[in-house]
């Protein structure tokens, strides 16, 4: 593809929604030399799915409207295999995944940004709220001729937006790719994203926002995960030791869940506590069973570390006395005062309510995303 001259050339990671239009609007406004780029995802083919057609149609639109190329990856067998795959051996294991964290590292930030760059793109960008910004590190860099240099080191920033910021599902990004990056909405709030849509004539300017799992959709879970998952009885044990009913597998169950138990005596409200997975036993109890303080991480990333210097800053802290953090251990969930343990345990200040084995536990300082680690 040839460029203008001095235009950096930036591919557009477009969902067919209106965030992602507006994302490749505001670069092309900004004057790089935009491509925008359909990732077609692997979906269930029963139901009503299929949507990444409609979705490809409308981020083609909206492309058309831009006057901007428009190319489409299909990347639906290594979705299949590093998300959808995935998902299914963690509800095997008895933990609850987070599949939009995997989407993002396998998928947007892993096959996307990676062809991307083969292809010659300058950056690539998404729809998703959040911000980036390019400091310069106090630390040094020595290089060979003995000069010492600054770091320079890219934060991750929650977005503008507080109802619709997206970092949770980042923590697992590193410098290279951030240097790599761009998110231009992360400055703007939502009604005015949809406001830019519509100045801009894009189509899709007044299309709901998605919801469900990453690319799939909108997904009863349990529908889902019975196709895949066969059905196995058990019991539903309370915490005192009492059998008040039965289950058809504890794989469909996630801490903190109340509907969808098969109750039938009073006394409730009845939530899931734990599972034995080889017992194939769900253990129930009140809101009150479900605070703790304490949790181990494992694949623990640091957003910001820049170099084995920054790196070894953290590990230092970490060894010698815990490193204090800003902890979410679930999407929207607030933001509690933690400390990180050298052996991957989390410690909180105080109790937190269902907190869930294979989601992400997301680490924050002063509205900067420093990283995160799965909760085992």
């Amino acid at each position: 593809m040839k460029l203008s001259i001095n235009k950096k050339l930036v591919y557009v990671a477009m969902s067919g929604g209106v965030d992602s239009s507006v994302a490749a609007a505001l670069l092309k406004r900004r004057g790089f030399e935009v491509v925008g780029v359909f990732i077609k995802p692997w979906q269930p083919e029963t139901g009503s799915f299929c949507l990444w057609k409609e979705d490809r149609e409308d981020a083609m639109r909206a492309a058309s409207a831009l006057g901007i190329p428009f190319k489409t990856w299909d990347f639906s067998k290594e979705y299949k295999k590093s998300v959808t795959d995935y998902m299914i051996r963690e509800y095997k294991a008895g933990r609850t995944p987070n599949p939009d964290v995997m989407c993002n590292k396998e998928i947007k930030f892993g096959l996307f940004f990676n062809r991307a760059m083969k292809e010659g793109a300058d950056y690539i960008a998404t729809g998703h709220y959040v911000r980036i910004k390019r400091v310069n590190s106090n630390l040094k860099l020595v290089i060979k001729d003995s000069r010492k240099l600054p770091i320079t080191n890219y934060q991750l920033l929650t977005a503008k937006d507080k109802n619709k910021d997206q970092s949770y599902f980042l923590w697992t990004l590193n410098q290279k790719q951030l240097g790599k990056c761009l998110f231009p909405i992360g400055d703007y709030i939502k009604l005015k994203v949809r406001k830019i849509a519509k100045k801009f004539g894009l189509p899709n300017h007044d299309k709901k926002d998605s919801q469900g799992v990453c690319f799939i959709g909108p997904l009863d879970m349990k529908d889902f995960l019975q196709t895949k998952i066969k059905t196995k009885k058990g019991e539903i044990i309370h915490m005192d030791g009492r059998v008040l009913g039965a289950h058809d597998g504890v794989y469909y169950y996630t801490i903190g869940q109340r509907h969808g138990l098969d109750i039938g005596i009073g006394g409730g409200p009845y939530y899931v506590v734990s599972k034995d997975i080889k017992k194939n036993i769900i253990y129930v109890g009140s809101n009150k069973d479900l605070f703790s303080q304490k949790m181990k991480l494992i694949s623990i990333n640091w957003t910001n570390s820049t170099s084995q210097s920054v790196d070894n800053r953290f590990r230092k802290s970490v060894i010698n006395r815990g490193f204090k953090v800003n902890v979410r251990v679930r999407y929207r969930a607030k933001l509690k005062k933690a400390v990180l343990k050298k052996n991957g345990e989390l410690w909180l200040k105080t109790p937190e309510r269902a907190i869930t084995s294979g989601q992400s536990a997301v680490f924050y300082r002063k509205g900067e995303l420093l990283g995160g680690g799965i909760i085992l």
